[in-house]
């Protein structure tokens, strides 16, 4: 059982890992821990794409970061966990910069904020920056 979890929460957290295929500590085991019965309602919720439909993972994760990049949301921690697994199923960091550049039009901030963060999850994946095409 993980740090301090009952066995409930423990199963929650594998059911959340088994749906959405990551774990982010940080940002999840606080929710898990305080309460279990939102946190259940939530994996149920946000699992529903992740069970059938017609996008692939890599699509639905370049979704998840225009969401989190987005002026409205601009939530730096989910858009670490969605670039580093859009890098996982194969985005390209051509492919992200164009869902920043998209989403930009919605506010500048999302490139200010979305380059340094593709940047360092770049490095950890150990892929390097390529020059621009001319």
């Amino acid at each position: 059982m993980g740090k301090g979890l009952t066995k409930r929460q423990q199963q929650l957290k594998e059911s959340f890992i088994k749906e959405r295929g990551y774990w982010s500590e940080d940002l999840w085991e606080p929710v898990l821990k305080i309460d279990p019965d939102f946190f259940e309602a939530y994996v149920n919720f946000s699992s529903a794409p992740w069970k059938k439909g017609a996008l692939p993972p890599k699509t639905k994760e370049l979704i998840y970061i225009a969401v989190d990049a987005a002026t409205t949301h601009l939530y730096e921690p989910g858009l670490r966990v969605h670039v580093a697994n859009a890098l996982r199923y194969g985005a390209t960091q051509e492919e992200i910069m164009e869902v920043l550049e998209l989403v930009s039009a919605l506010g500048i901030h999302t490139l200010v904020m979305g380059v340094p963060v593709l940047l360092e999850e770049l490095k950890k994946a150990g892929k390097r920056t390529r020059a621009p095409r001319v």
